[in-house]
C-alpha cells in the first residue's frame, strides 16, 4: 500500500534485486496475441486463399535479399493485354482480391481508392513482410495491380468498366500510388495465390492468333460503320470475281 515513510536501506536492496531479476518485456513473445493489423487483415481475407507459411524465407533468413522490381512482374499491363485480345470485366463480389480469368476475360472485383488507401496497403504489406508465418496475399494482390497499371490510360480503362473507383485528383495519381507501393518489397512470384492465374494470362497473351484476332478487330471492327464497310467490300469483291469469271468463261466457251 502507498505510504509516506521513506524507504529503508534493506527495502532499497530488495527493490533493486527484484528489478535486476525481472525479465525484459518482449512485445513479440506472446504468440497467442493478435495485432490489430492481423485482425483487420483476416477480416479482409475471410474465406480467402488458404494461408501458406513462407518457408522459403526461413531458408534464406541469413542471406541477403534484394527487392528487385523486375522480379515482381507477374503479368503485362492493361494496354498490352488489350492488344492481345484480353478483356476486362468487373466481378460482382465484395472480396476485392478474388480475381478470375477464363476464356480471355479477366474479371477483377471493384476496388475503391481514397486518401487512406496508400497507408492502409503499406501497413498491411509491412505486416506480411515482417511475419514469416503469415501468407502474402495482400502483397500479391497489390503487386498484381501494380503490374496491370503502368499509366493513367490503364487506370482510365479499368475505371470505365467499374473495376477501379477513386476519390483522388486524377487517374495519374492512382497509377503513381500503385507504382510506388511495392518498390522495396521482397517478393517471389512463385509464392503467390495469383501465380497460376498469371501463368494462364501470360499463356493467352503469348498466343499469336489471339494478338492477330485482336488487332483485326481493333482496326477493322472497332465501330459499326467499319463493319458495314468491311462486308460491303467483301460483297463487292465477290461480285467482281463473279463478273471476271463469267467474262472469261464466256470467252472460252461461247454459247452456240
Amino acid at each position: 500500500m502507498p505510504t509516506d515513510e521513506p524507504l529503508t536501506k534493506s527495502d532499497m536492496n530488495r527493490l533493486g534485486s527484484s528489478m535486476r531479476h525481472t525479465d525484459t518485456f518482449d512485445p513479440f513473445s506472446d504468440l497467442g496475441g493478435l495485432h490489430c493489423l492481423d485482425v483487420f487483415r483476416r477480416s479482409l481475407l475471410s474465406s480467402g486463399p488458404k494461408p501458406v507459411p513462407r518457408n522459403w524465407l526461413k531458408k534464406r533468413s541469413n542471406a541477403i535479399r534484394v527487392a528487385d522490381k523486375r522480379r515482381q512482374q507477374l503479368i503485362h499491363c492493361v494496354s498490352e493485354l488489350r492488344e492481345a485480345g484480353i478483356k476486362f470485366r468487373k466481378r460482382k463480389t465484395d472480396r476485392f482480391w478474388d480475381i478470375k480469368f477464363k476464356n480471355g476475360i479477366l474479371r477483377i472485383p471493384r476496388l475503391l481508392i481514397h486518401d487512406g488507401t496508400k497507408s492502409l496497403f503499406l501497413n498491411l504489406i509491412a505486416f506480411e513482410q515482417c511475419r514469416i508465418d503469415c501468407s502474402n496475399d495482400i502483397t500479391s494482390y497489390v503487386i498484381f495491380m501494380d503490374n496491370l497499371i503502368n499509366s493513367h490510360e490503364d487506370v482510365a480503362y479499368l475505371h470505365y468498366f467499374g473495376i477501379i473507383e477513386h476519390w483522388l485528383g486524377s487517374d495519374a495519381e492512382v497509377a503513381d500510388l500503385f507504382n510506388r507501393l511495392c518498390q522495396e518489397v521482397v517478393f517471389d512470384i512463385n509464392d503467390s495465390y495469383l501465380s497460376q492465374l498469371s501463368e494462364d494470362v501470360n499463356r493467352y497473351y503469348n498466343h499469336k492468333w489471339n494478338a492477330w484476332r485482336a488487332a483485326l478487330k481493333h482496326r477493322y471492327f472497332n465501330n459499326p460503320w467499319a463493319i458495314v464497310s468491311f462486308f460491303a467490300a467483301c460483297i463487292l469483291l465477290v461480285l467482281t470475281f463473279a463478273q471476271t469469271f463469267y467474262g472469261v468463261y464466256g470467252y472460252y466457251r461461247p454459247s452456240s
